[in-house]
């Protein structure tokens, strides 16, 4: 049987000339490989397992254009072992079996081992999961996967613990321009026999928007090339790169781990009254195509949890921009969010109403559920006040200023304090009015 092999180097001339830039460029060894010195610095654990082909079960995971299919294109090229590749997308447990058997087939028969790459695994369900246990904890196969998500989140934990985890990173703006530079000038792989070439600014438009991404650093050169006439020579234009990089893709996945740093990243951001950063984190959401729904929901959360009664109005607008966001939609209800997220960050901030709900629902759950004191239940049924219901009740209008002290919490608890204001904003007054309220 045929050692199949991913990512093949011979690929017939046609393929190779129609390939996108970035497959193309994709680094052939870990010498070429740049941006990763975290993980792969020369003399590393990973770098040495690959140079010496002794590779444990591994995930890959980070953004896109960080480099991990092609570092799995890397250890392809230099393994002697047989190498198998499929796609979480369009594998099921029926191919995977067949791998397994053919892989127990080579051990058995070559010694020879098998190591499978899955490219976003974490698209693969848990049975599916699942039925790599087995073979990968007795070794039949060495896995490798890829994935784009917290593995935490969409990879289970008995395939996490017999697997390394190694973060890739956004690359820096050196390693970009590097890429980007090798793409430029690379005769065979690259642009080099287009005689394009970029100055400074234009280079530096690249990394920037590229924001760590290679792929995307790559799509935008072969873009701004692609809209230039056939023949054209010299230095690209500034307004071809403006127009190439408008149309870069943006990576966001509803649901995934971007979804979920960024909406954290947008909520503390107006915790810490950063309207800018605010504006940021919700303008990355929109482009990623989140539901706005969604963000309207977390700002009406976010306007009691961290705004509270430091500033009742902010409640006021966090729901009338939920209810804008149904009525207008996008991608006009983007106007309504952004006016919501600066008030929300600038208001003044409490968390005491937070806290109080927090502290009885400790209470409840340490004490169980306590009934009323009698003076406080209800009294209007029939044989109600036979029982006691309402009895010593004071009515405190009937009182000057419209308070009387009685006790309103359940026996056991009667001095309790939870809520407590703080002295930001309107709780502020609020505090000064508990104070009074006590001392009278």
């Amino acid at each position: 049987m045929g050692n199949p092999r991913l990512f093949d180097l011979q690929t017939n001339e046609i393929t190779e000339k129609r390939a996108p830039l970035a497959f193309r460029m994709r680094p052939a060894t870990l010498k070429e490989f740049l941006g990763q010195e975290k993980i792969l610095a020369p003399g590393s654990a990973l770098w040495q397992a690959i140079e010496a082909d002794r590779l444990p079960s591994m995930i890959f995971f980070g953004p896109p254009g960080t480099g991990k299919t092609s570092l799995a294109r890397i250890v392809a090229q230099s393994t002697k072992a047989n190498f198998r590749q499929v796609s979480a997308v369009s594998s099921g447990v029926a191919e995977l079996r067949r791998i397994f058997a053919e892989a127990e087939d080579e051990l058995r028969r070559h010694q020879r081992a098998t190591i499978l790459f899955i490219d976003e695994i974490h698209r693969f369900s848990k049975t599916q999961q699942d039925a790599l246990l087995p073979v990968v904890e007795n070794g039949v196969i060495t896995l490798i996967g890829a994935t784009t998500e917290n593995p935490y989140f969409e990879v289970t934990g008995p395939l996490i613990s017999r697997c390394e985890l190694f973060e890739l990173l956004p690359l820096g703006p050196a390693a970009i321009k590097t890429i980007t530079e090798r793409a430029l000038n690379d005769p065979r792989r690259g642009l080099g026999k287009t005689g394009l070439r970029l100055d400074r600014q234009g280079l530096n438009e690249i990394v920037c928007s590229a924001a760590g991404d290679a792929r995307a650093a790559l799509i935008i050169l072969e873009a701004a090339a692609a809209l230039l006439p056939p023949g054209k020579q010299g230095v690209i234009p500034p307004a071809t790169l403006t127009e190439a990089i408008r149309h870069k893709p943006v990576f966001y996945q509803k649901g995934g781990d971007l979804h979920y740093d960024a909406i954290s990243a947008f909520i503390k951001s107006m915790r810490g009254s950063d309207a800018d950063a605010a504006i940021y984190w919700l303008a990355v959401m929109l482009a990623g195509g989140e539901d706005p729904k969604f963000i309207a929901r977390r700002m009406v959360i976010f306007a009691s949890e961290d705004v509270g009664n430091a500033d009742p109005q902010a409640l006021l607008v966090a729901a009338a921009v939920s209810r804008a966001v149904e009525f207008v939609g996008l991608p006009e209800c983007q106007l309504n969010l952004a006016q919501g997220a600066t008030y929300l960050a600038l208001a003044p901030k409490s968390n005491s109403s937070t806290r109080a709900i927090g502290a009885a629902m400790a209470d409840v759950q340490a004490q169980g559920t306590k009934r009323p004191p009698k003076h406080l239940r209800d009294a209007h049924y029939p044989g109600a006040k036979k029982l006691g219901h309402g009895t010593g009740y004071k009515y405190p209008h009937n009182y000057l200023g419209g308070h009387v002290k009685q006790d309103y919490l359940p026996p056991g608890i009667e001095n309790r304090t939870y809520y407590r204001p703080s002295a930001r904003g309107f709780e502020k007054e609020l505090r000064r009015r508990l104070k009074e309220l006590k001392d009278t």
